[in-house]
């Protein structure tokens, strides 16, 4: 019966070709305009590490008070990292859950090889911990030890694509790497990690920048007064000049991320950011009430706009768009199932049900919505093209189809076309025999 009524749809459609044109493109461009930008937002917005993104925490503290916030920041937010004191203090308190100070560096790597260029190159400093919080994947070799990062060792960690420029490939777990006027020795090469956005270290990092090829212990990076290439922001003047006024500062420059399990652990993690604050309030360090916050993954994502809100807006007028070439869809449906009251009129009176018409116009709705679906998806297909050219090169690598895509595509243009044919299908299956095979 389907099989009928798949044919009697194919033949109606062919009969007014230029109305099936209509509707079909109708249904294409809703769904290639909405589906393009979803993609660019699905690739923006996405879970970077969705196995534990609810067990990543980053702490704020307010450490310049009320004042700052209302004249500097328009969001009323407290500073998105911390000051070297703090992070220190917190690193001291905390041992039974992985946590990390870190910040960006951009240190200069000179090649063992006279012939070659030296070259600069983006990393981040941070504690063994980093490594098991992120879950980053190792080639070759292991992160260093937490005496590693007591011992303030000289050692690093470089991606697979640094591994390639400098060892071609090959196991460098062993071998030298100088960075700057120092040399370190490599203990691990990641395996082609770039998580996007770049979620342990928003506040100082681009979301969708490249990927890190180096990392480095905090205390060497500290030692060899290596400056960070992120954000800095300050309250008050500096108290000494040079690295060292730098560190005993209330500027605020050292991202900050814990793993905490569960709900005790929050708790715990709160207790000891109220304490802290508490004890500094006491040593007179500020003399406003402590003020903290402590927000997971996703809510750090929302709070740090990784989606920007033109991202978003786009998302709506898109959908919007799709509302309106689907109410012009449903006109279009509407006159061509009205058009036919004579035919629905005879199979009634033949002994047609109204459920039996239902699905008859059904199945031709859904054709259109497929054929629509199938176009849809090859503007879909140009309008990431277009992207590509004006977005960013780290974003519009992001936005791609693939098979989750291809397949919303193609839902999306027949769920909306079903939906756009429920009205005319209503009015067809209601058509009264009585009133269409009357004789004047």
């Amino acid at each position: 019966m389907f099989a009928y009524y798949l044919s009697l749809g194919f033949r109606s459609l062919r009969k007014a070709p230029i109305l099936t044109a209509l509707m079909v493109m109708s249904v294409a461009f809703g769904v290639g305009a909405s589906m393009t930008t979803y993609a660019v937002f699905r690739a923006m917005s996405g879970d970077p590490i969705p196995w534990k993104s609810s067990k990543l925490y980053f702490p704020q503290l307010d450490v310049w008070g009320p004042k700052s916030r209302a004249g500097n920041q328009a969001n009323g937010e407290l500073p998105d990292t911390l000051t070297y004191t703090d992070a220190m203090a917190l690193m001291r308190h905390r041992t039974d859950v992985p946590q990390t100070a870190l910040y960006p560096i951009a240190p200069t790597v000179y090649p063992d090889d006279p012939t070659k260029k030296s070259v600069a190159v983006g990393g981040h400093a941070v504690y063994g911990d980093f490594f098991k919080i992120a879950d980053t994947p190792f080639r070759y070799g292991s992160a260093w030890s937490a005496q590693d990062d007591q011992n303030h060792a000289l050692l690093a960690v470089i991606n697979s694509d640094l591994n390639e420029r400098l060892f071609g490939g090959g196991n460098s777990v062993g071998k030298d790497l100088r960075l700057n006027d120092r040399t370190y020795r490599i203990v691990g090469v990641l395996d082609h990690w770039h998580p996007q956005p770049k979620f342990y270290d928003l506040a100082n990092s681009i979301a969708f920048g490249p990927a890190d090829d180096v990392f480095i212990p905090f205390t060497a990076a500290v030692d060899q007064q290596m400056p960070t290439n992120g954000g800095f922001g300050c309250g008050a003047a500096l108290p000494a000049s040079g690295f060292a006024g730098i560190l005993n500062s209330n500027c605020v420059w050292v991202a900050y991320l814990v793993e905490l399990d569960d709900a005790s652990q929050v708790a715990s993690f709160r207790t000891l950011l109220q304490g802290y604050l508490s004890d500094q309030q006491k040593a007179g360090r500020f003399d406003w009430p402590p003020n903290y916050k402590l927000r997971n993954l996703p809510a750090w994502m929302d709070l740090e706009q990784v989606v920007p809100p033109e991202t978003k807006m786009s998302v709506v007028v898109a959908s919007c768009f799709l509302l309106v070439c689907m109410v012009n869809a449903i006109g279009l449906l509407l006159a061509k199932f009205m058009r036919r009251s004579g035919e629905i009129g005879v199979r009634r009176a033949m002994g047609a049900t109204r459920g039996a018409i239902a699905l008859q116009f059904g199945v031709e709705a859904a054709t259109i919505g497929i054929t629509g679906g199938i176009i849809g998806l090859l503007l879909t297909w140009g309008g990431i093209a277009w992207m590509h050219h004006a977005l960013p090169e780290d974003v519009a690598a992001l936005t791609r189809i693939d098979v989750t895509l291809l397949a919303e595509t193609l839902l999306l243009a027949i769920v909306s076309a079903i939906l756009a044919g429920l009205y005319p299908i209503l009015r067809a299956s209601g058509v009264r025999p009585a009133m269409q095979l009357k004789i004047d």
